[in-house]
């Protein structure tokens, strides 16, 4: 039944998680940029916010984040925390990466139950929640100048694809959300990491002009 695969404080959990985990990441981003405080803040709730609200309203929802300030909220504690642990981060060269693939699977999760909550089939569900997963991250380089992640050949999005792809499939079986999840999860995160690791991309478009 879809009331035991959306239930609203599982939801809120992993909303959550994946808004801080985003932040962080956006923070990071913005950190390296030189941005200042507010600058930082900025980037944050546009990486922590911009895919769900891109899928509410396209879910035809109100924005999640203008239902609680809770979210705007762990945006800030997520600057606290860069700010404070500064110096430490700055041994952790791959903790964006880390926060931004961490985000990406929580968020993939979420925009595919409030998908599925609000009635939208399987398929549906699974670009809803490659909107949400992503489109933050595109955003956040578009603030900051660079070339969205999303369209350079690493994976990325993909990721979010095979993370829906094993949360439809284990639906399917009937097995417990939290098996569920969490398999949807590190599937995601696996895909990521490992692309990046041993740098796996899909093929380049060629151009057939000019060179």
């Amino acid at each position: 039944m879809e009331e035991n695969i959306t239930s609203v404080p599982v939801l809120r959990f992993i909303e959550l998680l994946g808004t801080f985990a985003f932040a962080i990441s956006g923070i990071r981003h913005a950190a390296a940029k030189h941005f200042d405080w507010f600058g930082g803040y900025v980037c944050g709730i546009a990486v922590a916010i911009g895919g769900g609200t891109i899928r509410d309203v396209m879910l035809g929802v109100t924005p999640f984040w203008m239902t609680n300030p809770i979210y705007m909220i762990c945006t800030a504690f997520a600057l606290v925390v860069v700010i404070v642990f500064a110096k430490y981060m700055e041994y952790l060269s791959n903790a964006w990466l880390v926060f931004d693939t961490l985000g990406l699977a929580l968020f993939t999760i979420a925009g595919i139950q409030k998908s599925l909550a609000c009635g939208q089939p399987f398929w549906v569900a699974i670009i809803m929640g490659c909107i949400t997963g992503a489109a933050g991250g595109v955003i956040r380089d578009v603030l900051l100048n660079n070339e969205p992640v999303i369209f350079r050949k690493e994976i990325y999005a993909i990721a979010c694809v095979f993370g829906g792809l094993t949360y439809w499939l284990l639906r399917e079986m009937s097995m417990p959300i939290e098996i569920t999840v969490t398999a949807s999860f590190f599937v995601t995160c696996i895909i990521r990491f490992l692309a990046v690791r041993y740098k796996i991309s899909l093929p380049l478009l060629k151009d057939s002009g000019n060179a």
